[in-house]
């Protein structure tokens, strides 16, 4: 990284870089933009993916925090931070045209923080209402419900969106732009609709039964977990990863403890290590199965919907057994699993081994050759590899467009650089690429398990850990490969038994912000074929 170091300080020279647990780089805000290009555009290493974009409070000034990887190796990382001190009228400079993702991120910013970005197309508040008042993730907010009244009535749709442009000549102008075209004819997809696999409201403009833009509405679902932290102690906080993407909750709940035992420095058992990641697989094998079955009844096939369900019940049946939940199954803990696996855990998982990869082959004949699903998936819904670095798409909808973004590969952690797998890439980008992925990563899962399951050490499920964690001062990151994608855990600590600052990244809004862009074109009736290809679950955006 000395080279980088060197193009940082070449770029701009009044740049503060500091070894932390990562490199990082502060700059004025005016510097920001020019040095993230200038990563951007390097060469030999560019730092081309935008992991996080995190907005903060830091009492003096308000800032944001970005996380920048290349995709050529996500384990290369920086971070950059930038900030101004005008409470009143913060401004910084966009990077949307550099990194796709970060549309939503900083309208996501602006709601909850109440920074505009320059030159953003479009500033309209993500999550929040337009007549919201106060910006929540602030310190001085003030959680006065009469300053926001709960109403039954339906708020307006704003399609006019104010943004804060840049001229020629370094002038700011603020002015509007409409969403859509005075001619377009839009309808509602969502949030009411039963295949937008959640609260999720879709504007979408059609020409005929062509897609021509869609306007993503979110946060109908948003609890305000960030916040809700500041005020918690750690373990406490533990709960909310479950419910985050519901699906991947354990995995989630790995991350957010991997990220508090780093900083804490606890030693978790090795024991209680290969129970995490056998209880992750299971979960990415319980994840993936719902996202085949509810894409394929999407697609009209009831039966196979069925079907998955019916094996997942398996899975849900040995999260039972060993800790009582099913769905938010509340196992890890800061130190290791709060249950050690029961009698006849090893027996059970081993028999749904081969008893899965009957069935996968079941799936293979019954419906993944069928030739109405081929017709709506294959060619449907393209996304190329470039698109998905700029929209920071990962998981299987990722590496179904030719991106190798497998965490587990590229930055393992636990067990993964203990146990052999493959990371399933396809190039065509299509609903079939994405499709097959999630039906082949659930034969590697199969895999990691069957080399995990007879090797499980004596031992504690769990180191001792006090009851109050204070973490020291510092920023602290840890990603995890969750089912969807890269799950993310941000910390800052300023020695409290609370978080100052906590920030998940989710794998989610990434997906869903791709999805103007590979529906556009398409048919209104392949729209649904492609969202459950894409497999976001909508309060993992929420948050």
């Amino acid at each position: 990284m000395e080279n980088i170091k060197k193009l940082i300080l070449n770029t701009v020279k009044e740049a503060v870089i500091e070894e932390k647990q990562k490199l990082t780089v502060t700059v004025a805000y005016d510097k920001l933009h020019q040095l993230a290009k200038a990563l951007y555009d390097n060469v030999e290493l560019p730092f081309d993916v935008l992991v996080y974009l995190i907005g903060m409070d830091r009492g003096e000034e308000l800032g944001v925090n970005y996380l920048l990887c290349s995709s050529k190796d996500l384990s290369k990382e920086i971070v950059l931070k930038t900030g101004t001190a005008d409470r009143e009228n913060p401004l910084l400079y966009s990077v949307t045209d550099l990194y796709e993702t970060a549309h939503y991120n900083e309208r996501e910013v602006f709601a909850l923080l109440g920074i505009r970005f320059i030159n953003n197309p479009d500033m309209r508040k993500f999550f929040l209402n337009a007549d919201w008042v106060g910006y929540p993730l602030r310190k001085d907010y003030d959680p006065n419900p009469e300053l926001n009244p709960v109403s039954i009535e339906s708020k307006e749709i704003v399609d006019i969106a104010p943004r804060v442009m840049e001229t020629a000549d370094g002038k700011l102008v603020e002015d509007t732009v409409n969403i859509f075209g005075d001619d377009d004819y839009i309808i509602n997809i969502g949030p009411q609709h039963p295949s937008t696999h959640g609260v999720m409201h879709f504007r979408t403009a059609l020409d005929g039964e062509i897609v021509k833009k869609i306007d993503v509405h979110s946060g109908y679902i948003h609890r305000g977990i960030e916040k809700l932290s500041e005020s918690l102690t750690y373990p406490q906080i533990l709960h909310f990863t479950d419910r985050l993407d519901y699906l991947s909750a354990n995995i989630n709940r790995h991350g957010l403890c991997m990220a508090v035992e780093k900083a804490a420095e606890i030693e978790v058992p090795e024991r209680a290590q290969y129970i995490r990641v056998i209880m992750d697989e299971l979960t990415r094998i319980d994840s993936h199965l719902l996202a085949w079955s509810a894409m394929t009844n999407d697609l009209g096939a009831t039966t196979a919907f069925i079907y998955g369900m019916r094996e997942r019940e398996i899975i849900l049946d040995i999260f039972d057994k060993t800790c009582g939940g099913r769905l938010i199954i509340n196992q890890n803990v800061i130190g290791g699993v709060m249950f050690d696996i029961y009698s006849e855990f090893q027996k059970d998982v081993k028999a749904f081994i081969p008893y899965m990869r009957e069935k996968l082959k079941e799936y293979d004949r019954f419906f993944s050759h069928n030739v109405i699903a081929l017709g709506r998936m294959i060619h449907i819904g393209k996304m190329s590899k470039e698109a998905a670095i700029s929209y920071a798409v990962t998981g299987p909808a990722g590496r179904g467009s030719g991106w190798s973004c497998d965490i587990r590969k590229h930055i393992p952690y636990s067990l993964y650089n203990k146990v052999e797998f493959k990371e399933i890439i396809r190039t065509e980008g299509d609903s079939y690429a994405r499709y097959l992925n999630r039906l082949d990563e659930i034969e590697e899962s199969l895999h990691i398990i069957e080399q995990l399951i007879d090797n499980i050490p004596d031992g504690d499920v769990c180191a001792k850990v006090k009851p109050i964690i204070r973490l020291p001062e510092g920023e602290y990151y840890q990603r995890v490969e969750a089912a969807k994608g890269e799950f993310g855990v941000y910390i800052e600590s300023r020695g409290e038994k609370n978080p100052y600052r906590l920030k998940f990244r989710s794998p989610s809004m990434a997906l869903v912000s791709a999805m103007p862009l590979i529906c556009k074109g398409e048919k209104i009736s392949d729209f649904i074929g492609i969202g459950g290809s894409m497999d976001y679950v909508i309060p993992d955006i929420d948050r």
